[in-house]
């Protein structure tokens, strides 16, 4: 990250400060921003003041968003919730709700010493080769933490619908699929075959719990001794299976074998993913034995975005410059494969 010597985007700066200032009792401006990486083009910001004091400020991206995108006051109960929990997250520090300020919500959280890893380089420069299976218990302990929470009793029951999770996941992407296509000029009768089997055979899915959906080490911060730090990146959480969630992290928890050079757990010293399960299952007390359902479901979802991104592209209503446009077709395909052989044993 490196420190801007613009306009921080997106931030009318003298209007934060003063509102800051008037409602953040920890913090003095004039401040330094610094732009951080990552967030799913949220803006996102370090912001130093004039006594060593320093926080996160974040925003949505500028521009016309999707309902529902960049939801930043959900972000700020999920914080504000789990802060009292043994779910780790950064803590919750204010919240401005009127645009008047800077042209969208915002809110503030205290800075956290760890940072995300999203490939293999970040976790050699972070994570000595005797700590990586302390990270993965930690890792995996953390979202056990999270999905041993009553929402009702932590104040995020409305948080979203409680029942159907798998089963509403399963429509919003088989439309998704079918919508887009034609721009992709790509059907794969797998992707229909799949979903008539995963709807057909949607495990009961008992108490709802919060559900991070996209869990992972690129959305924990890593302290170098092996711990998570933080989670982050709360916007598309809500209610549902906490399975779908487990199996979802598993899913993108890669090992030295397979053929994905460049991740941050394709290393020695990492756990499988059979033992994060083990350790999770021990840990919840739930019952894993139709785990490879979820797993199979996951990768049925992830084909079903690669494949919507992938006819944005084809379509022109995004940049496709410097895109592997065969890869990503590749990797549909990919995903579909990986679904077919986890759900192959309960067929």
């Amino acid at each position: 990250m490196d420190p801007l010597t613009d306009e921080p985007e997106g931030y009318d700066v003298a209007a934060v400060e003063a509102w800051i200032a008037a409602n953040v009792a920890d913090l003095s401006p004039p401040f330094t921003w610094t732009r951080l990486q990552g967030g799913h083009s949220n803006l996102t910001y370090r912001i130093d003041d004039t006594m060593g004091r320093a926080a996160v400020i974040r925003r949505p991206p500028q521009g016309i968003l999707l309902p529902k995108a960049h939801d930043m006051s959900r972000e700020w109960a999920l914080i504000s919730a789990l802060g009292p929990t043994a779910v780790p997250v950064a803590p919750a520090m204010a919240f401005c709700e009127s645009p008047d300020v800077t042209g969208a919500w915002f809110y503030v959280m205290g800075l956290i010493d760890g940072k995300p890893l999203y490939t293999s380089d970040d976790t050699v420069a972070r994570v000595a080769a005797n700590k990586r299976q302390d990270l993965a218990w930690s890792f995996v302990d953390v979202l056990a933490d999270l999905h041993a929470l009553d929402p009702d009793e932590i104040g995020l029951g409305d948080l979203g619908k409680k029942e159907d999770y798998v089963g509403r996941q399963l429509r919003t992407w088989f439309r998704s699929w079918t919508s887009s296509v034609d721009d992709a000029e790509y059907d794969d009768p797998r992707a229909h075959d799949l979903r008539d089997f995963l709807a057909a055979n949607i495990p009961e899915q008992g108490p709802a719990r919060v559900v991070h959906g996209d869990y992972g080490l690129h959305n924990c911060l890593i302290r170098p001794d092996g711990q998570v730090a933080a989670v982050v990146d709360w916007e598309i959480s809500t209610l549902g299976d906490p399975l779908a969630d487990l199996a979802y992290a598993l899913n993108a928890w890669a090992e030295p074998n397979e053929d994905r050079e460049g991740a941050a757990t394709a290393l020695e010293g990492f756990p499988k993913r059979a033992d994060l399960a083990a350790r999770y299952g021990d840990r919840s007390g739930r019952d894993l034995s139709m785990l490879n359902y979820y797993i199979g479901f996951n990768w049925w979802k992830t084909a079903c975005i690669i494949h919507g991104v992938y006819a944005r592209y084809c379509a022109g209503k995004k940049s496709a410059d410097g895109v592997d446009l065969d890869n990503l077709r590749t990797r549909i395909g990919r995903a579909l494969d990986d679904a077919e052989n986890a759900l192959a044993p309960l067929r």
